[in-house]
């Protein structure tokens, strides 16, 4: 797998504007208070990234995150990762304030399933909706689903409170009972038959290590049109992401933060039970975690059209993005964050 290309000027400039407005508070301080030697400043910037790090990841579930509602309206325990698998394939929908893309997408992706399931009758699925604390009626818009599919093929999980994209699809992953489980954005950016390609990227993988691959949709061969049609602020901006992401954390992974990844159920327990960004930047610690356990990951090439109304908002979103990416490479490098392996029950 070829790496990315070295970064250009442009991109070099793009890493100032990314790291160094979110992190001006930070280094004031550590101006003022470390040593004048930048290696001194240096480890106080580690030490920094270390003291204020949670050591593991906290998952928590709301007493009413421990529930769904089924079809006729009554409420059933959610399922555990750590039960064994009784699905094929789970596919997991993070959703945020989705309620007019999300229709669009769920017909695309049940119209799919249902026809492979007619085709072959031992292939089993399951669609759950992670509203994440939204503020409109996309609990609702999901629920018509569950009514027209039955609980048993999708269910909507509704979030207390707000949670971020990582924190979302943690919630789904660890509720799912899939073989395998697919990461895929409510807004149906990706066409959906695309799953048969990023199979066909998880089965070229095997032997699978203990069980454990990702196979991850690619946007990357889109990359020359996507620079046409944007800004040049815009521009710059994706191009320092894509340099942050390589010269921290992720070498070998073109594009990190296409929403349509696939995992077996093993790698999906060992990586999500590690994560601790919630937010857009987790699909990076992501598979940075699963480098460092080498777990396999192949990229593939996936047909992907821009939709509006993403809830990225360009500035303030890849300034956050490019302070995680700084403190996953940090905290790793120095210990605060440690990779711990479990085993499925």
């Amino acid at each position: 797998m070829e790496l990315p290309l070295p970064p250009s000027l442009p991109a070099a400039a793009a890493v100032l504007a990314l790291a160094l407005p979110g992190l001006a508070a930070l280094l004031l301080v550590l101006v003022r208070a470390a040593p004048r030697s930048p290696r001194s400043r240096a480890g106080a910037i580690c030490m920094v990234a270390h003291v204020t790090a949670r050591k593991m990841p906290t998952f928590h579930r709301h007493e009413k995150e421990k529930f769904f509602v089924n079809a006729e309206g009554r409420k059933e325990s959610v399922p555990s990762i750590h039960d064994p698998p009784t699905r094929e394939l789970s596919v997991v929908v993070p959703s945020y304030n989705e309620e007019d893309r999300l229709p669009l997408m769920m017909d695309e992706a049940l119209d799919y399933l249902e026809k492979r399931q007619k085709r072959d009758p031992s292939f089993t699925y399951e669609v759950i909706v992670v509203d994440d604390g939204s503020k409109d009626e996309t609990t609702k818009v999901a629920m018509k689903y569950c009514k027209k599919y039955g609980s048993d093929k999708v269910r909507v999980l509704t979030l207390v409170k707000n949670r971020g994209k990582g924190g979302a699809v943690r919630m789904g992953v660890f509720s799912s009972r899939g073989k395998k489980i697919l990461m895929v954005d409510a807004d149906g950016a990706t066409k959906f038959a695309d799953i048969e390609k990023v199979e066909e990227g998880l089965k070229n993988l095997q032997p699978w290590p203990n069980e454990m691959a990702i196979s991850c949709g690619s946007r990357a061969h889109l990359e020359k049109d996507s620079v046409a049609k944007r800004s040049y602020f815009r521009t710059i901006l994706m191009y320092g992401f894509h340099f942050l992401v390589w010269f921290l954390c992720v070498k070998k992974i073109r594009d990190t933060q296409c929403g349509f990844k696939l995992l077996t159920r093993e790698a999906a327990l060992q990586t999500f039970s590690t994560l601790h960004i919630e937010r857009w930047a987790f699909d990076v610690e992501l598979l940075y975690i699963a480098q460092r356990l080498r777990i396999p990951i192949a990229e593939v090439a996936v047909n992907w059209t821009e939709i509006e109304g993403s809830k990225l908002v360009p500035f303030w979103s890849w300034l956050q993005m490019g302070r995680d990416l700084l403190f996953i490479r940090l905290r790793y490098m120095t210990g605060a964050w440690q990779l711990e392996t479990r085993k499925c029950n």
